[in-house]
Order: C-alpha cells, then sequence, then structure tokens
C-alpha cells in the first residue's frame, strides 16, 4: 500500500466509506453480524475499508466491502450491476492482488441464501493456527 498517501485522498476515502457503512446493503448487514467482533476465527474485519495503492504513477484507493488486515483478505459481496462491470472487477482484482491481498467475491444471494456455506469458504481462505489444550493425563489435544 502507499505510503505516502495526500491528505485530501484520505479525506475522500474516509467520507465515502462513512458513506457505504451508512448504506449497507441487506447482505453486507448479513456478513458483517456474522464476522464483526471477531465472531469468525477470532479476526477482525473491517468494513468499507480503502485500500491505497499506486498505479502508473497516480496514488488512487478502492473500498473493499470487507478486509481482514491479519489475513490479507478482502472479502467483496457483489451485487446486481457487477454483472455489468466484469473487466472493472477483474483489474480491480488484479491491483488488490498486486499489493498482496487475496480477493474472495461472493453474490449478494449468495450470502443471503446460505450464510453458512459462505462463511465455509472464507474460513477455508484464513491461516488458522492450531488450538491444543491440555487433557486430564496432561496430553496435549488439538481443539
Amino acid at each position: 500500500m502507499s505510503v505516502n498517501i495526500t491528505p485530501q485522498l484520505k479525506a475522500i476515502a474516509k467520507t465515502l466509506c462513512r458513506d457505504l457503512r451508512k448504506h449497507a446493503t441487506p447482505a453486507e448487514k448479513l456478513f458483517w453480524n456474522e464476522v464483526r467482533n471477531r465472531k469468525l476465527l477470532n479476526k477482525k474485519y473491517y468494513r468499507q475499508y480503502p485500500l491505497f495503492y499506486e498505479f502508473n504513477g497516480i496514488e488512487s484507493f478502492f473500498i473493499a466491502d470487507f478486509f481482514c488486515f491479519e489475513e490479507k483478505i478482502v472479502i467483496e459481496i457483489d451485487g446486481g450491476y457487477h454483472q455489468r462491470q466484469q473487466e472493472h472487477d477483474r483489474l480491480r482484482t488484479e491491483i488488490i492482488n498486486a499489493i498482496g491481498i487475496k480477493v474472495l467475491r461472493f453474490s449478494n444471494e449468495e450470502v443471503e441464501n446460505n450464510i453458512a456455506k459462505v462463511l465455509e469458504k472464507v474460513k477455508l481462505n484464513i491461516k488458522t493456527p492450531l488450538s491444543f489444550k491440555r487433557g486430564a493425563g496432561g496430553e496435549l489435544n488439538e481443539v
């Protein structure tokens, strides 16, 4: 991510992110309810999070629907309009991948109709350390 972000660019991003948080889609609200407060594998997620980058000498940013800094994963929940901007989304994903962040995409319908399956797909893309606890005899058992 870019180090020399102009204050004006930060201010624009901050305003847009706040506006997007206020106007979340039902699918975004549902997903947020499932991951907020470290509910999913004890990972912290941010919603409507700006990702700053430089491309062809121009600084800009994307706003990720959800971002897990610990895992460097963006989760995008796409509405119907994304069908009309697939090339834009492909380029956006390439740029985000180039700054070292993985992108997972789900449709509104996937989230609204089967949140459990969406969460399982997210879990499969998260590196979780194994947890152990001592048994009655002092042996270590995976939790």
